[in-house]
């Protein structure tokens, strides 16, 4: 609409033209990723509450659970990144905005706890100090979908103590611990000192986990390890390693889970290893091959992607920056 130009003038507002009056007032911005977005989460809002005949109650229970979860937010706690977790949008988005062809390796959930507190570790060095986890060497490489390994990849690692809990949980914490950057060797190496992951709750205690209580819901993550990478020409990837057979792998509370991401603990039997990377014979060990994806790569797979999500949903589009937008004559 031309600036200064009068809104349009609505009609006679009912159920069923409520949502296309709506969209009329809406579609005044310029911005046509907004506007689309927007109009979408109108259309797919007024649906609910039309198919399930919501009531005014329900509608304010909602208001004020999301009320509850923005209150308790803080630094060091992220509700609505829980609540995205425990309701699969965090996973989808991820999927979505980071596509991963054959052969590299799967993202999955940030989840509330990274921080940008973590200290570079030279390669080696030990990123959690909790006296009673179990000690575990972690050995991986990170290469490209053609084998070439990636040397100077920055890598943010972060997991819990032996008990569940991530240093930021500790109101008397000292400074990080659990969790440090790496960055990968000429050969696309790195390895590091950490303890067993174990599972654990995420914070229950407040409107999720209520959430998740009236669900029938657990509150509980299998044991796992964050992954983070970050090199100049490659799509950032965040994932984790899972431990296999673990009593939650197939009943994550935030969905993280996939077969790819699932490993073994292992043993060091080599005393030449045990040696190389000053551990003792018989510690625990955890190896993995990660592959990251060009940016080319990427953004050519999720154009292919957003283009065939259009066609099947019968939207005339066009793309702005990228990102699909309707195609209006």
């Amino acid at each position: 609409m031309a600036e200064g130009a009068a809104p349009p003038s609505l009609k006679d507002l009912t159920i069923d033209n409520i949502t296309e009056n709506v969209h009329a007032i809406n579609s005044q911005t310029p911005n046509l990723r907004l506007k689309f977005i927007l109009e979408r989460t109108v259309v797919h809002l007024h649906d609910l509450a039309r198919e399930t005949r919501l009531t005014t109650d329900e509608w304010m229970t909602a208001i004020l659970f999301l009320t509850q979860v923005g209150q308790i937010c803080s630094d060091v706690r992220q509700e609505f990144i829980l609540l995205s977790d425990v309701l699969g949008l965090s996973l989808l988005v991820d999927s979505i905005d980071h596509p991963k062809p054959k052969g590299s390796t799967e993202g999955t959930v940030l989840g509330p706890f990274h921080t940008h507190e973590a200290q570079h570790e030279s390669l080696g060095g030990t990123i959690s100090h909790d006296p009673e986890g179990e000690k575990l060497l972690v050995l991986c490489t990170v290469k490209d979908v053609d084998g070439n390994p990636i040397p100077g990849a920055m890598i943010d690692v972060w997991e819990t103590d032996s008990k569940g809990f991530y240093d930021v949980q500790y109101a008397d914490r000292n400074g990080p611990d659990g969790r440090a950057v790496l960055t990968s060797d000429d050969k696309g190496d790195f390895w590091f000192k950490a303890i067993v992951p174990v599972p654990y709750p995420i914070p229950h205690d407040g409107p999720v986990g209520k959430l998740l209580m009236h669900l029938k819901r657990h509150p509980y993550r299998p044991s796992h390890m964050h992954f983070m990478f970050k090199k100049d020409g490659f799509d950032p990837l965040i994932t984790a390693l899972y431990l296999r057979n673990d009593p939650y792998e197939s009943t994550d509370a935030v969905f993280g889970v996939k077969n790819s991401l699932l490993v073994d603990i292992q043993r060091v039997q080599d005393p030449e290893m045990a040696n190389t990377y000053g551990v003792e014979l018989g510690s625990a060990l955890m190896t993995y091959d990660f592959v990251l994806v060009t940016d080319k790569a990427a953004a050519d797979l999720r154009r292919e992607k957003a283009e065939e999500a259009m066609r099947k949903i019968g939207f005339k589009y066009r793309f702005i920056d990228d990102l699909p937008v309707p195609d209006v004559d």
